[in-house]
């Protein structure tokens, strides 16, 4: 009863939340809303600094080292362990052939497919994503300002918001005991780890390589979150590196 409580109170916090700051007519004309810019960079100069002492010219080190049985494997189970999660949130979004397709697609995978391997694609059931900051946005929430999280990197107040719901929205969390249950969140680590190792040579390039690493990075993700959700996209343009807003610094 607690943790159906703890659900719905962070399911109410994340409406109040999301709908909290939305951008006023003219302020955001070239379809970014970033007015906590100052803050934001801060978060991503740590964030750097952290990718640049952990991972930075670790090249596919990481990635090499794995043999690729073992990086399928974790990214199997770690697709298995959240589809539970996004079999919820296409229900909240009413989405039910996509539910349904996804429950054929974890029952596949936890019984042919061992949890490791993924079978239900060669049945055409392929990996079909969602979370809480998705289903906000079917329900007509706005997406808020653009944010930079510590350590976790670009967000909007919206997606922001969702992260926080989605802690609670597994039901493999409720019914898995402990120590077990924390092994689906380690292997969507480990899967994220080896993923920034494969594309290094792109994720460095823009964060040690571009004028303004703040700047396409927050372009980056809004472009692509908005495709995602069939939202409109910012306009890419050239930065000026002499233009560049440093204050705060």
């Amino acid at each position: 009863m607690t943790a159906r409580r703890g659900v719905l109170a962070s399911l109410m916090v994340a409406i109040v939340l999301a709908g909290c700051s939305t951008p006023g007519p003219g302020e955001a004309p070239d379809g970014i809303w970033d007015p906590q810019e100052g803050t934001n960079r801060r978060i991503h100069d740590f964030n750097r600094r952290v990718d640049e002492r952990l991972l930075k010219d670790n090249g596919t080190g990481l990635s090499d080292g794995l043999p690729q049985g073992t990086k399928l494997a974790v990214a199997g189970f770690a697709d298995t362990a959240g589809t539970p999660q996004t079999i919820v949130n296409q229900l909240l979004q009413l989405r039910l052939w996509r539910a349904t397709k996804n429950t054929l697609r974890f029952a596949l995978n936890t019984t042919v497919g061992l949890t490791v391997m993924d079978p239900a694609s060669e049945w055409g059931l392929v990996e079909d994503t969602s979370d809480f900051g998705e289903t906000l946005a079917v329900w007509g929430l706005p997406e808020g300002a653009y944010v930079e999280l510590p350590l976790l990197g670009p967000s909007t107040e919206r997606d922001a918001t969702g992260r926080v719901v989605d802690l609670f929205t597994n039901p493999i969390s409720y019914i898995v005991p402990a120590p077990e249950r924390y092994l689906g969140p380690a292997a969507n680590i480990a899967d994220k780890l080896i993923s920034r190792s494969e594309y290094s040579d792109t994720v460095e390039s823009v964060l040690y390589d571009s004028a303004d690493s703040y700047a396409q990075m927050r372009l980056i993700y809004l472009q692509n979150r908005r495709f995602e959700l069939g939202e409109t996209a910012p306009e890419a343009e050239e930065i000026d590196p002499m233009a560049l807003d440093t204050s705060g610094f």
